[in-house]
């Protein structure tokens, strides 16, 4: 099976081989073996604790990352899976449904990718048409009604920009769903696991608590659609990515996020159960805080913590008031 190595990962690549290399060798030298380990996490932690924002876009998208479906499977069960929105069809890309988690009855919405050309196919490479936000946003409904706690899980490209998927809607499916999130009277906790992008990602991100894996990006474009843009060119995405403050530092930073979720060096898919066991401890903890809050300041809260983005400080200098 072929494995994804980013150009940033090679100088790593000698000293795995050196490392399986001796793991085999008789008789094994456990001192060799242990110098060996020791430097290749000291360069791990070195790579990986200086990523650009570009080169954590290249592993939110690795080939081998868990995606929202491993999730569930990991940390939840009794996962039943709710089909359709009732209106048009049922949307492979958006997975919705009911599942326990600790003891805890909840609602999940999980954007899911594929893991191959076939399952990508089906799962429209992640990307929802408006039956799937139609769904989410129906589930959601459903919590609601029976006082179950949500949480999202967001991992998509963007949604569908084809034509059918614009004649049946996408644009007002995933502006109903951002202003409903809004009204629904149970804990909503997003997770961002992978990929957050543009409105794909906004349709099901409004939160009482938004989460990120520690390599995972939000932002209301890819890096690539912003190059396109500006340039004309999407050779510039890495240009792009550096400007556009979509990492979990920056949003954290930027009061978009609550929490960043830690991953295993090199990423949630070199130990997926220790990411999952990281994203279980989140979980837990927020929902234990969130389920406590009365209903009204629930909404109070989730209204003004959205209200409070976007602020910015005019360091213009007002040239009449200093002549005054």
């Amino acid at each position: 099976m072929a494995i994804t190595t980013f150009d940033f990962e090679k100088p790593l690549l000698e000293l795995e081989q050196k490392l399986a290399e001796a793991e085999q060798a008789e008789p094994r030298d456990d001192a060799m073996l242990a110098q060996l380990r020791e430097e290749l996490e000291r360069r791990q932690r070195e790579i990986y604790s200086q990523l650009s924002p570009w080169q954590r876009v290249l592993v939110a998208r690795h080939q081998d990352r868990p995606h929202s479906l491993d999730y569930v499977k990991a940390m939840m069960t009794d996962f039943i899976e709710i089909h359709g929105d009732r209106a048009f069809g049922d949307d492979q890309a958006m997975v919705c449904g009911f599942a326990t988690f600790r003891g805890r009855p909840l609602a999940v919405v999980a954007q899911q990718k594929g893991r191959d050309t076939k399952e990508n196919l089906m799962r429209n490479w992640g990307m929802s048409h408006p039956e799937g936000y139609r769904k989410a946003l129906r589930v959601m409904r459903l919590a609601e009604k029976f006082r179950l706690p949500i949480v999202v899980f967001i991992d998509t490209p963007g949604a569908f920009p084809g034509i059918g998927a614009e004649e049946r809607g996408q644009a007002e499916a995933i502006a109903r769903n951002i202003r409903d999130m809004f009204t629904i009277e149970v804990p909503i906790i997003c997770v961002v696991v992978g990929e957050g992008a543009s409105g794909g990602a906004l349709g099901v991100g409004v939160g009482d608590t938004i989460l990120m894996l520690e390599n995972s990006w939000y932002c209301v474009i890819s890096p690539e659609g912003c190059a396109a843009i500006l340039w004309k060119d999407r050779g510039q995405a890495e240009r792009a990515a550096e400007q556009l403050k979509l990492t979990p530092p920056d949003l954290m930073e930027l009061g978009i996020i609550d929490e960043i979720i830690p991953e295993p060096l090199g990423g949630a898919h070199k130990r997926p159960e220790d990411t999952y066991a990281n994203v279980a401890a989140a979980l837990e903890r927020w929902m234990a805080q969130l389920t406590a809050v009365p209903v009204d300041e629930l909404i109070e809260r989730r209204y003004q913590k959205y209200r409070s983005m976007g602020r910015f400080v005019d360091t213009t200098v007002d040239t009449d008031a200093e002549t005054l």
